[in-house]
């Protein structure tokens, strides 16, 4: 099967070139070798050119929030990518730039010498600037390819304003375009060796190093990054994101629906960090619970803009299908359509009127970014949560609604409120900079929300929450005794 054409998004006017020596696979976000749209199309040109397929998967350090924490998890992904690529005869450069601005250059000759080149479409953080950057500069057509969910972003006809209406919308139309990426597409993969490349190029960009690509303590310690934000304790790469997806589906999945609000039950699928970065696929996560069901398109239930009753794998898969794919691509929607995704202003008219209205009411605490970040607020549920984002990298789904909320109501207005919590996700969340976090941040605002009643003082009619109602309506004193400031 070819790639489906909506995935493909040409970003220049340059032509084919034919007659140059290989196709050029610029790997910047599905960085993976399965399951991958961008990495299907370039075999597919390869192939069809007759020509050898190289790959440049780069790691800048300049890149905004870059760390010991986003490193580690991006080369330990880089190394896997290395080593399947080397084991199906496919030349890959692995490069990280040892000062920022030292890659630059390297992509355009790489281009030089490609017929074509293809990446990765990805709608959030500095990517998007990147490419059209890009697209200015080859000589030679640029493709960027779509791999991020189930239903094609520039599908979508429009932003959708609520779950339910995206819902609807996915209900009606995802069945017109369920293809799937090959599952294993480097698998007797029969093309031309790339000879290598030429000793100049590689003496200016060299090869990681193995330690390198190991995400190793020293190695890292010798980069311009943020060491202030220490690796979390999850490995990077496709393995471990498919031994995390086995686990969720052996251990939590049968208690999913009833527990994974709930943070002693640890019921939820934990794969927000390997999504975002690319090393697992939504096609695979799907075809591997639909495998467990088995699941075919026909038990598909009537369009209804409702949770339950559509997939009809049962409530469990059900729950978290609403959340891979509905909630998921609901942020993948707004980003792709609009530069401004996490602009405040983008909120609802409603929500704009609410939150002016009540800006200047009295704080129950005003607390400087140093006391937030360094979770020492008088809140222990906050605090709680802060300390997990700080020491895993992630946060439980259902308190990162309320870590947000609250923060809402410790700063002296809506607009700080938000630059901080975005600011706060970027540089400490493993799954920071996505659409996905994005939406969760600016619905703490009511973005894809409606006015709550009774209007109350600084929130006005934007949803209320408080860690008072959560300790009573959630198993928490487990998570709490976790991450407490006693806690090792």
């Amino acid at each position: 099967m070819p790639t489906p054409a909506e995935r493909i998004h040409r970003l220049n006017d340059a032509p084919l070139r034919p007659e140059r020596t290989h196709v050029l696979l610029w790997v910047i976000a599905a960085r993976r070798t399965s399951w991958n749209f961008a990495l299907d199309r370039a075999i597919e040109l390869a192939r069809e050119l007759k020509k050898p397929l190289l790959v440049l998967e780069a790691l800048r350090v300049g890149y905004p929030y870059a760390s010991d924490r986003l490193h580690r998890f991006i080369l330990q992904g880089m190394g896997e990518n290395a080593r399947a690529f080397e084991r199906a005869g496919v030349r890959h450069l692995a490069y990280v730039e040892p000062k920022a601005g030292h890659g630059s250059g390297l992509l355009e000759a790489l281009a030089d010498d490609a017929c074509a080149v293809v990446t990765d479409d990805f709608p959030t953080f500095f990517i998007p600037h990147m490419l059209r950057t890009a697209a200015k500069k080859l000589d030679v057509q640029l493709e960027a390819v779509d791999s991020n969910g189930l239903y094609p972003m520039h599908a979508t006809p429009r932003v959708f304003p609520t779950a339910y209406a995206f819902r609807r919308h996915l209900q009606r139309e995802l069945p017109l375009h369920f293809e799937f990426p090959h599952a294993n597409p480097l698998a007797r993969l029969k093309l031309p060796r790339h000879p290598g490349l030429p000793k100049k190029l590689q003496q200016r960009w060299p090869n990681a190093d193995a330690k390198l690509l190991a995400g190793d303590a020293s190695a890292l310690a010798k980069l311009p990054i943020d060491h202030g934000v220490p690796p979390a304790p999850l490995d990077g790469g496709s393995t471990a994101a498919r031994k995390r997806l086995r686990a969720f589906l052996r251990n939590r999945l049968a208690r999913y629906a009833d527990d994974h609000s709930h943070p002693d039950d640890d019921a939820g699928s934990g794969l927000s960090p390997w999504l975002h970065f690319g090393h697992i696929s939504a096609h695979e996560i799907f075809e591997a619970l639909a495998r467990k069901h088995r699941w075919h398109l026909g038990k598909l239930g009537r369009v209804t803009g409702k949770r339950e009753g559509f997939w009809n794998m049962g409530a469990n898969a059900d729950a978290f299908l609403d959340e891979l794919v509905t909630w998921r691509e609901l942020g993948l929607n707004f980003a792709s359509h609009r530069d401004d995704y996490a602009d405040y202003d983008t909120l609802p008219v409603w929500a704009l009127k609410t939150l002016a209205k009540h800006q200047h009411d009295q704080r129950e605490a005003i607390y400087d970014h140093a006391t937030i970040e360094a979770a020492e607020t008088g809140d222990e549920i906050w605090n709680a949560a802060q300390r997990q984002l700080r020491r895993d990298g992630v946060i439980h789904n259902y308190l990162r609604m309320l870590w947000g909320k609250r923060v809402l109501g410790w700063t002296r207005t809506p607009q700080e409120a938000a630059k901080l919590l975005v600011e706060l996700n970027d540089r400490w969340a493993l799954d920071g900079r996505d659409a996905n976090s994005y939406s969760g941040i600016f619905w703490v605002f009511g973005r894809y929300d409606r006015p709550w009643g009774p209007e109350r003082s600084v929130f006005g009619t934007v949803r209320y929450m408080s860690s008072a109602n959560t300790a009573r309506k959630l198993r928490i004193k487990k998570y709490l005794a976790r991450y407490s400031n006693n806690a090792p």
